[in-house]
């Protein structure tokens, strides 16, 4: 599946986290987010061109850690547990 194809056949969780992820970078074509199973809970990881990293972490890591809810959240009403890891 291409990557810009946000939401058609991806999980629920990606397409969300997706959507957020691209209106918040100067750069949207360059972010990437892989969906692995590990344990029994999903694993998002997501890259993004490094002069947009500052702009996922935001301050005092703020904007990182309310996509970790948001995403949670999201998991949460699909009866899953999800997990977000920043690569860089």
């Amino acid at each position: 599946m291409p990557p810009t194809d946000a939401g058609h056949g991806a999980s629920p969780l990606r397409a969300v986290l997706e959507v957020v992820v691209r209106a918040l970078v100067d750069r949207p074509e360059s972010v990437r987010i892989t969906e692995t199973e590990r344990r029994g809970m999903s694993v998002l990881e997501l890259k993004t061109a490094p002069g947009d990293m500052g702009k996922i972490i935001g301050r005092q890591g703020r904007t990182v850690t309310a996509l970790r809810t948001l995403l949670a959240v999201t998991a949460e009403k699909h009866g899953k547990r999800a997990q977000l890891d920043i690569k860089d």
